[in-house]
């Protein structure tokens, strides 16, 4: 029990009335307004999702799309919610809550409400939360318009809530939050379906939120969301932790409309441009653009897997088979600054992990790749597939964690991870190069690695789905802990090779397994 008294977001108001009523705010300015409160539980949450998805699917209106559609990136910059407008502003709540502008990426107004006391009552919106510039397009938007979605402020001190903030919901079902370099990058999704399919990808959105305040900083922030879209409906709760980065708990509660081709679990998506493995001629001045540099998995039967990401020619999806998988992420794991040269601080965006906290039983993690040319799209999707058929009228529900931080929140204590990837032309220091093979260059650090003597004789052990494998060793850099395992491959023609590789040492792994996708001949 802690020592904190929860203080009331709505006190005594907070009843059945047929009047409005407004949250207290910091300062005097322009309070959230909000509609008569109505009784709430996840339980009715579940219960709407449930109905929603038996009944037909109705779009949501877009209020003032022509003009919404003026309001670009530049002009959704210029607009600022005002502070002493911010939900929970005054202490109510441990971290003050702001919304978000419509705007030509977010044209789709989502339902703001405020819970307390087992009831909700609805933000209403008002162009008075906002600082709008008079030349911004925003300034003719309907007064009725409504929010786009919310950000979770940081506190400072009592009474002084800081700009920055550490977890953000906006578009459709994405979220994000900032790791432990105070930092964003990658987002998550509550749902992927039919990615990367002939028939193309659905979208579903949040179309309501239920914000809970956290009574203290040690306390989450609760976010109840309903979920809608053509082929799918769900309630989802969500517990937002601060800690040295962000950790929320999800439980979702899926019920399908129609049979779906590709259901994606606890999506994670990211930008990756290019690496020091496979960075284009001149595409760049900087050595390094990308979000994420690799999947990690922990599969069901305790194997660690390192698939270092890339960006190819054409779309492609790998699947990584499973039963009770202990969990996946992507992952950033270079955190120098030397190799991105960049002030928007690619060496600290956050790594996401996905943890089940109940088992998935049979599926697959699935990776999807998609070509990109720019690091403004994301181009990566990482996420839980399961086995069986997503047939109409099936419920689902899966329970986890997300972990948004620095480094692994379960690393292991004996295997090394891997640090590096190169690839080249094959052949030896000194020699001509070998026509139609590529030299393979992987970097294994800590671990068990750490006290391995410099003499000794680690295995490399590697496999490829076809080709020839040669000059396969285990070398140590010299001057540091690394180990670095090399090889030549010699393949053509443009389909894939799947490269499996980890270093032994007698009957005992000492790394992580290592995978890769080479394509010999890229026809761009």
């Amino acid at each position: 029990m802690t020592a904190w008294t929860r203080r009331r977001v709505l006190g005594t108001l907070l009843v059945a009335s047929s009047q409005s009523f407004s949250v207290p705010v910091a300062g005097a300015g322009t309070a959230p307004t909000l509609g008569a409160g109505t009784p709430f539980s996840f339980e009715r949450l579940k219960a709407r999702a449930r109905d929603l998805a038996n009944a037909p699917f109705s779009p949501r209106a877009t209020p003032a799309s022509d003009i919404a559609s003026k309001i670009d990136y530049d002009a959704h910059g210029e607009i600022g919610y005002r502070r002493d407008a911010a939900l929970f502003a005054d202490g109510t709540g441990a971290f003050p809550v702001t919304f978000f502008h419509l705007g030509r990426l977010f044209q789709k107004p989502v339902q703001m409400h405020v819970v307390d006391g087992g009831r909700s009552a609805a933000i209403r919106y008002d162009p008075a939360y906002f600082d709008i510039p008079q030349d911004n397009p925003a300034r003719r938007m309907p007064a009725d318009a409504g929010f786009a979605g919310f950000r979770v402020h940081e506190w400072r001190k009592r009474g002084d809530w800081a700009h920055t903030d550490w977890a953000a919901f906006l578009g459709a079902s994405y979220f994000r939050a900032i790791g432990a370099l105070e930092q964003y990058g990658l987002s998550a999704r509550g749902i992927a379906v039919d990615t990367a399919t002939a028939t193309g990808e659905e979208f579903p959105a949040f179309v309501e939120f239920h914000i809970e305040p956290a009574p203290t900083p040690r306390d989450p922030v609760t976010v109840h969301a309903l979920l809608d879209g053509p082929s799918i409906a769900g309630a989802y709760r969500f517990e937002l932790s601060r800690t040295a980065g962000v950790v929320m708990d999800v439980e979702a509660h899926l019920f399908l409309r129609r049979a779906v081709t590709r259901l994606g679990i606890a999506p994670l998506t990211s930008m990756f441009w290019y690496a020091q493995h496979d960075k284009p001629y001149r595409a760049d001045w900087r050595p390094e653009v990308h979000d994420s540099d690799g999947l990690c998995l922990w599969r069901g039967n305790g194997e660690r897997i390192w698939r270092p990401l890339n960006n190819p020619a054409e779309p492609r999806v790998s699947s990584f088979q499973d039963t009770d998988p202990r969990g996946f992420g992507l992952f950033q794991r270079d955190r120098d600054f030397a190799n991105y040269r960049d002030g928007v601080h690619y060496e600290r965006r956050p790594s996401a992990w996905v943890e089940p906290l109940a088992p998935w039983g049979d599926g697959a993690v699935e990776l999807i790749e998609l070509p990109t040319n720019n690091e403004i799209h994301d181009n990566i999707v990482a996420a839980w597939r399961p086995a069986q058929p997503i047939r109409a009228g099936d419920e689902l529900t899966f329970r986890y964690r997300l972990h948004w931080v620095a480094d692994h929140p379960h690393p292991s204590e004996s295997l090394a991870r891997c640090v590096g990837t190169w690839v080249g032309a094959g052949g030896e220091r000194g020699a001509p190069a070998l026509v139609g093979t590529t030299r393979f260059a992987v970097a294994f650090a800590g671990g068990v690695l750490d006290t391995l003597g410099s003499y000794a004789q680690p295995r490399c052990i590697v496999e490829a789905s076809r080709g020839k494998l040669l000059n396969i060793r285990a070398e140590h850099v010299p001057e540091t802990g690394r180990w670095r395992a090399i090889f030549d491959l010699a393949a053509n023609g443009t389909a894939p090779v799947e490269l499996r590789l980890y270093l032994r040492q007698g009957d005992r792994a000492l790394t992580e397994t290592w995978l890769y996708q080479h394509v010999p001949e890229r026809t761009a």
